[in-house]
């Protein structure tokens, strides 16, 4: 941890998308944390100005005590593109600066330098056109340190989980695993524990098939996976609902019952959250040995350089990375 104030490393995401304007107007809100932008000083300079909005930037020392933000101002640890960056265009050229920009963050987390991190939107195409396997920041934070992590998105206090990630909807079934789903399960539990203080978390669990398979009859994974793997973590006190249906899971009275929501595969538990929340949603990677937040959107390349995207889900993203950040120096103090 970096002193009396936390420190908060905001990546500035595809050069060509709306991630630079949205940390832009980032800098103009009071936060009570010291924001270090990571991105392309020139990047930034050239969309604040196109803005017409004060942006004032300072190299970023980590050996420097950490202070709080200034409206106006940014502290930035410099990551210069290759080319200079067009709104809307995507270029391949710039691709190691974007992945350097996301190493720079994840190495400073993990090193301690950084309290949180909170990452803009990437544009995943472009970089596997470059040569890269990126199938997202989830799987690339994870890979870095070697660990199981689960994506969480949170739209006020609706929490959705997700059992698998970026994988076609074919791929699903294989992937829900005995092992896989009580590690999932585990990690969501403690984590709602620990970085959300929820003291006894109640999490909901949906089934894969429609109507929770039917008894059966529409898909046997409720009974030979997810079942077992509930009855098995309930004897051992954690409080689990399901496998519900997805259809009737999200109805209020039955989210007025529990903490978080696990879903078995992107869309299914997604479009809701995003129907309920969407542009003020914030994406939450679990399981990392530190706190990580994002956006609940993409690189809007048609917003880009027009100056009228949405930085809602930004704001709320450092917002909660500052949250979860203090609660957890004050829980160290303990």
């Amino acid at each position: 941890m970096s002193g009396a104030v936390a420190r908060i490393a905001v990546t500035s995401g595809e050069p060509a998308g709306i991630g630079p304007e949205l940390l832009v107007r980032l800098a103009q809100q009071a936060q009570p944390a010291q924001l270090i932008a990571i991105a392309d000083p020139d990047v930034l300079v050239q969309v604040a100005g196109a803005l017409k909005l004060p942006l004032t930037l300072s190299v970023f020392d980590a050996d420097t005590e950490a202070l709080p933000h200034r409206v106006g101002h940014l502290f930035v640890r410099p990551v210069a593109l290759s080319q200079p960056a067009r709104p809307g265009q995507l270029d391949v050229i710039n691709a190691p600066a974007v992945i350097a920009m996301l190493t720079a963050a994840a190495d400073g987390a993990e090193r301690g330098v950084f309290d949180a991190i909170v990452t803009a939107p990437v544009q995943k195409s472009v970089l596997n056109d470059a040569g890269y396997r990126f199938s997202g920041h989830t799987e690339f934070l994870a890979d870095r340190v070697g660990r199981e992590v689960v994506m969480l998105l949170a739209a006020g206090d609706l929490r959705v989980a997700l059992a698998t990630t970026h994988l076609p909807l074919r791929a699903v079934p294989d992937a829900i695993r005995d092992d896989r789903l009580e590690c999932t399960i585990r990690i969501l539990h403690a984590d709602l524990r620990d970085k959300f203080a929820l003291p006894h978390p109640r999490i909901v669990v949906l089934g894969l098939n429609p109507h929770a398979g039917e008894g059966g009859h529409l898909g046997r994974e409720e009974i030979e996976v997810i079942v077992p793997v509930l009855e098995r973590l309930r004897g051992q006190g954690l409080d689990l609902r399901g496998p519900l249906p997805a259809d009737t899971a999200f109805l209020p009275r039955e989210l007025a019952r529990c903490d978080a929501v696990l879903a078995m595969y992107h869309d299914q538990g997604l479009p809701v959250l995003k129907h309920a929340g969407f542009g003020h949603a914030v994406n939450i990677t679990l399981g990392l040995p530190y706190i990580r937040t994002s956006v609940d959107h993409g690189t809007a390349l048609d917003l880009a350089g027009l100056g009228v995207a949405d930085p809602g889900s930004l704001f709320a993203a450092t917002a909660l990375a500052i949250d979860l950040a203090l609660r957890q120096r004050a829980s160290m103090r303990i």
